[in-house]
């Protein structure tokens, strides 16, 4: 026998000890490959079995929506909606359906079935309706005479483009609660948050104004220094 049939020998050895130590786990690594495969394949195509499904259901919802605004049959709505979201309770039409259902049921004066539609979704909607709920239900709660709930609410609004509108909103309720200087701050960072083109700004100002306008901290310039005559003493200088 060669020296290079040897070798040729050894290594086919070498290879089969080898495999008996770690043939398993290859097999098991290409099983979970195609299984994570095709585990994605079929969790897309649940998901777009689930959204066509939904989107089919919510339609019917929508037309109950239509109907229940014409005849103030809120409650149609509330089923429907509710239906919907025990179905599918993950998609974008699940958390639209009970936004609607709070809507008409607040417009119906049914506070505590709006306040559950809105609920449900700051618990269970999607990410990008969660603060508009929370928005709408402070504004139901304040309604309802629920002031702590209210503000409590409003403590969950942390993004950016809802502070303004939300900080709006407490001012309100502290100021039907009476608490002159909570509502002024609150109003001044209303303002002070809304863009320049949105309405919201020269409403927030207009409160903050008729609460004694923009608190000036301890130290800071008075902007509205420049604005001011100056006294005789100076105009004589």
């Amino acid at each position: 026998m060669s020296a290079y049939d040897l070798e040729e020998q050894e290594r086919i050895s070498a290879l089969k000890d080898w495999w008996d130590k770690w043939g398993t786990w290859v097999y098991l690594a290409v099983a979970a490959f195609f299984i994570g495969v095709i585990g994605v394949q079929g969790f897309r195509y649940y998901q777009k079995t689930q959204a066509e499904q939904a989107e089919t259901l919510f339609k019917s919802v929508k037309k109950t929506a239509e109907e229940a605004n014409a005849s103030k049959e809120y409650k149609k709505l509330t089923e429907a909606a509710n239906t919907l979201s025990e179905k599918f309770p993950r998609t974008f039409q699940a958390t639209d359906a009970q936004l609607m259902a709070a809507k008409s049921a607040f417009e119906a004066k049914d506070l505590a079935a709006a306040k559950t539609h809105l609920q449900w979704v700051v618990d269970n909607g999607r990410d990008t309706h969660r603060n508009i709920a929370r928005v709408q239900l402070a504004s139901v709660l304040l309604e309802d005479k629920k002031y702590d709930d209210a503000l409590k609410t409003l403590d969950g609004v942390k993004e950016d483009a809802f502070v303004s509108v939300a900080s709006d909103l407490r001012g309100d309720i502290f100021a039907v609660q009476g608490k002159r200087d909570e509502a002024r701050a609150a109003y001044q960072v209303a303002a002070e948050r809304a863009g320049d083109r949105s309405p919201l700004k020269a409403i927030s100002q207009a409160k903050l104004d008729a609460f004694g306008g923009a608190v000036v901290v301890a130290g800071a310039p008075d902007k509205n220094a420049a604005a001011k005559p100056a006294d005789d003493k100076g105009a004589k200088k």
